[in-house]
């Protein structure tokens, strides 16, 4: 009898986690559009979230270290300005334009041309030789190519800035995760850890980004009536909760991924973000009113069916992969394939559960 129960256990944390995750996935794609709608500032408003996830980082560091009685990693000043500033830099764009063209573009169309960073992810490991060129990857990039092209082909509510700005934020993000994925991959930095990735990350992407919010937002800010020309305190105070809510929940999503993964696995992530595709655009459809044509609703399932096919590569190819011990013990480099890390477990406060466990972290 304790099998079933087990199981079914098992089976209820798994969609608990699952739910978590969409509840902040789809929670700040729909915050971060209602937001643009009356706050025009949509750097200043990544500033913040960048702020608040880097206090919020460094108190879940304190608690882990109180909780393990083992120090967290600080890097020092060498590593840090040469091995973690690209990737920050990276990262803060992908964000920053992401988040920028919301003030343009539906949720729909920005959640369809997003899909396209599975492209650039796959040319960046291409040209980091993190990935092997073969028949399937090829087909992987003309499905999502060509989905691509028809999810937006003739849409009602097609705006070419705004889609341009997430077009160029997806190139960007290939290049930011072919970047994390090398920087988490090196053992000698100690970054295995998410939380103490983005403790390090969100100082350089607020420096990396505040002088294009400066050249961009920075007058007009200044002589806005919603921060610095407040004539009563109501209104001031109503605008930094509007904006501490969107970096609580981009510090959840990031904190809600990592429980996932490290609870079931890389690939019960990769599943759920293909459905969490679907569940945006249903919901955008029925609560916004952004409108899709047949042609644009076929599109974005051919973009998904290219999708599931590399994340079903992936799940194929793990099996072949080399155990992470013998990898670790030709080099430290080497240790994962694309998109993939090793959990570290004597960081996480389960570590004792899961001890003789070896999972592999999917980034997204």
């Amino acid at each position: 009898m304790a099998c079933p129960v087990q199981f079914l256990c098992r089976g209820l944390r798994t969609v608990g986690l699952v739910l978590l995750y969409y509840v902040f996935s789809i929670g700040i794609t729909f915050y971060n559009k209602w937001l643009m709608k009356g706050f025009h500032y949509p750097l200043f408003m990544t500033l913040v979230h960048l702020t608040i996830n880097f206090c919020l980082s460094a108190l879940t560091r304190v608690a882990m270290q109180w909780w393990t009685g083992k120090p967290r990693i600080v890097l020092s000043w060498t590593d840090y300005r040469l091995k973690v500033a690209p990737t920050a830099l990276a990262t803060a764009l992908d964000i920053g334009l992401s988040n920028w063209s919301f003030l343009f573009i539906t949720i729909s169309l920005y959640t369809m041309t997003k899909s396209s960073a599975v492209l650039f992810i796959l040319f960046f490991s291409l040209v980091f030789k993190l990935e092997e060129m073969s028949p399937f990857l090829i087909l992987v990039v003309l499905l999502i190519s060509s989905g691509l092209f028809m999810s937006t082909f003739q849409s009602t509510q097609f705006n070419l800035e705004g889609f341009i700005m997430v077009l160029l934020a997806s190139f960007i993000g290939g290049i930011r995760w072919t970047l994390t994925q090398v920087l988490m991959q090196k053992a000698e930095l100690g970054l295995q850890n998410p939380v103490d990735a983005i403790y390090h990350l969100q100082p350089l992407m607020f420096l990396g980004l505040f002088p294009l919010f400066l050249y961009n937002e920075g007058l007009s800010l200044c002589t806005s009536e919603k921060l610095f020309r407040v004539t009563e305190l109501s209104p001031l105070l109503y605008s930094l909760f509007t904006l501490s809510i969107g970096g609580s929940l981009a510090f959840g999503l990031g904190f809600s991924e990592f429980l996932l993964v490290s609870r079931t696995s890389s690939l019960t992530l990769s599943i759920s973000g293909i459905f969490k595709e679907v569940c945006t655009l249903i919901l955008a459809a029925a609560l916004i009113g952004d409108q899709m044509s047949m042609l644009n609703w076929l599109g974005f399932a051919v973009c998904l069916c290219g999708i599931s096919l590399h994340v079903g590569l992936k799940a194929y190819s793990k099996n072949k992969v080399p155990s992470l011990r013998q990898l670790n013990s030709k080099s430290p480099e080497l240790e994962l394939p694309l998109l993939q890390q090793k959990r570290d477990g004597a960081e996480d406060s389960a570590a004792d559960e899961y001890n003789d466990e070896e999972e592999e972290i999917t980034l997204h």
